[in-house]
Parts: C-alpha cells; sequence; structure tokens
C-alpha cells in the first residue's frame, strides 16, 4: 500500500483518568502518522477532558455525548464523526506499541481483508511493565475465520483495524442489545463476508483489572451468549450442525467454570462427565481438582 491512508482511531472514555495520559500518549507515539482520534466523552464527570486537552495535536478531536450511554452505543456514536479509510479502537486504559498501525496498514493491500488484529500482552494494572503474560499462545487465525472465532475467540479489540467501506452504513456497527458480547457478534457476522489477517506478536498492552464485577460481568455473559445462540441458529451457515455444537459446547464450558467458582463440585463433575470429550474437558477436570486455577481464569479471561 504506497500511499498512507487515514486511520480513524475511536477512543470512548467515561471516568478514565487514572490511564489516560499513557493511552494518548500511546497514540501520539505512532510511528505511522496519518491518524485521527475521535475522543467520545460519554459525560465523564472527572479530570477526562481537561487531561485530553491538553494534548495541542490537530488530529485530536472532542466529542461531548449528549447522555451517558453503555459502550457499545457510544462506539456506534463515535463512528459516525470518523474520516478515515480504516478504524482503530483504544480504551483509555489500554496502551498501543508505537508500530502498531505501521504493522497493520499493510496487510489491507490485498483488498478481500476486511479486518486486522493481532496478539498483545497482558498486564495487571500495578506493575505495567514488571510481569507480562502474552494473549495468545496459539498461532492467530486469518482468513475466513468464522470456525475458529466460535471455537476460540481470540479477537483483541484493542488490536482491531477495520476497512471502513466494509461496513454498512446504514445499520449501527455494534448491536448493542449486547452490552458485554456486541463485538464478539460483530466478529462473527463479519468473518462470514470478509477475510481477517493478523500480526502474530503482541502490537498492544491490555491492562487487566481484578475486581469483584468480573463475576458478574461473567454470569451476565453467559445470559447473553444463550440470548445470543437462540437468535443465530436459523442462520444458514452459523445453523450449520457442527456450529451449533461449537457454540453449545463454549456455553456450556461458561457454565461449569461458573460452577466451580461457586464451589459446587457434584455438580460441575457431573456436568464435566457429559461434557464432549476434547481438550477443554481435561482443561475442566484440571480446574476443579486444582481450585485456585479459577482464580487465574477469571484474571485473564474476563
Amino acid at each position: 500500500m504506497d500511499h498512507q491512508p487515514l486511520v480513524s482511531i475511536i477512543m470512548n472514555c467515561y471516568n478514565g483518568q487514572a490511564y489516560l495520559d499513557e493511552a494518548l500518549k500511546s497514540v501520539v507515539n505512532q510511528t505511522y502518522k496519518n491518524w485521527e482520534l475521535i475522543f467520545w466523552d460519554n459525560c465523564s464527570t472527572d479530570y477526562s477532558s481537561k487531561i485530553f486537552k491538553k494534548f495541542e495535536d490537530k488530529r485530536f478531536k472532542y466529542f461531548l455525548s449528549k447522555k451517558h450511554t453503555v459502550l457499545y452505543e457510544a462506539r456506534n456514536l463515535a463512528i459516525e464523526k470518523i474520516s478515515g479509510e480504516f478504524i482503530a479502537f483504544l480504551d483509555t486504559d489500554d496502551i498501543w506499541l508505537t508500530n502498531k498501525l505501521e504493522k497493520q496498514i499493510p496487510l489491507f493491500a490485498d483488498r478481500d481483508v476486511g479486518l486486522v488484529y493481532g496478539n498483545c500482552w497482558l498486564y495487571n494494572k500495578k506493575n505495567l511493565f514488571k510481569k507480562k503474560k502474552i494473549f495468545s499462545k496459539k498461532k492467530l487465525s486469518r482468513g475466513m475465520i468464522t470456525k475458529s472465532i466460535l471455537n476460540d475467540y481470540k479477537v483483541g479489540w484493542l488490536t482491531v483495524m477495520i476497512r471502513k467501506s466494509c461496513l454498512n452504513s446504514t445499520i449501527n456497527v455494534f448491536d448493542t442489545n449486547y452490552d458485554l458480547i456486541a463485538d464478539f457478534d460483530f466478529a462473527v457476522k463479519f468473518s462470514l463476508k470478509y477475510k481477517f489477517d493478523c500480526i502474530q506478536e503482541p502490537i498492544a498492552i491490555y491492562r487487566r483489572h481484578e475486581n469483584q464485577l468480573q463475576r458478574i460481568y461473567f454470569k451476565k455473559q453467559i445470559e447473553q451468549f444463550e440470548t445470543w445462540f437462540l437468535k443465530i441458529k436459523s442462520h444458514s451457515y452459523l445453523g450449520s450442525h457442527d456450529n451449533i455444537c461449537s457454540i453449545k459446547n463454549k456455553i456450556e464450558y461458561m457454565k461449569i467454570i461458573n460452577l466451580i467458582y461457586d464451589k459446587k463440585y457434584f455438580k460441575s463433575l457431573e456436568k464435566i462427565f457429559q461434557y464432549p470429550l476434547n481438550i477443554n474437558k481435561f482443561k475442566l477436570i484440571l480446574i476443579l481438582l486444582l481450585p485456585d486455577l479459577i482464580l487465574r481464569y477469571f484474571r485473564d479471561y474476563t
């Protein structure tokens, strides 16, 4: 790709002052320079707007929401303001590595590629550069990856870049019926039409926050996956036998994890015996035998 297309970066902010300065600096420090930052202030009550306005960069564009909305509605509203050929996403508590955009843009030379994503580092909020863990130890999938997404969703949205022309401008990009899994819903539907490409090495840093809300969110995720599953069963492709089994197994896996966390060991053992024979079955047995692993599960994947 000889020319340098404009990349529109979406940053949704609600009281994000704690790490906002780091996130913004990681955008400014990109080696790829042709970008605009759409900063969507979702009615913050802290000093987020003041931190943002310290950056005297003409590529920074500030928008104040008329009312507070859920994340995915805020993203839809912010997307309406973009001017670029490509769209990227960064939350206020995450960080991009300096060559993130530069590495992704050339992969769009293939006109069939609609989305490029990559690996990332996982850090806890206190020891940002002391102990790191990679998001995906397995090789990321490329091409038409719907099956891969259904089996093992590894699309980190802080690494995503989308070709704008692939989006249907007449509808919302994200389905706001799902406040926790709308990104998954989008990735599945988008993957039915367009190829995904990827950067295997980390291109961003995801900051993990360990708190009690993770358990509440996890239970809500299970509920939303079940609702989503009922909707897509009739889809001509997603409704195939193999895909139905993949989705049902994913939901059942999450339910068993939840049972173990609630210390319902006999019930979880019964469910594990009924679970299909695959690698996840052995993971569940290991977690049941070593319950401390459940805490690591929630730290790493919720």
